[in-house]
């Protein structure tokens, strides 16, 4: 009996499931937008995790 999936054309994870949605380089700029993001709202992104990180 065959395996249910063809790994090999079927399962895409990371850059080739966003480079096979978008195109050739998408998943790279995926990650470069991501690190924009991150960089200009690190400020808030940091204050919304303090309200976790509190110590009893």
């Amino acid at each position: 009996m065959a395996g249910m999936l063809d790994l090999e054309n079927e399962l895409k994870v990371a850059d080739e499931f966003w480079d096979f949605l978008g195109g050739q380089g998408t998943y790279k700029d995926l990650l470069d937008c991501f690190e924009r993001v991150g960089i200009e709202l690190r400020k808030e992104i940091d204050d919304y995790f303090m309200k976790y990180n509190k110590q009893k």
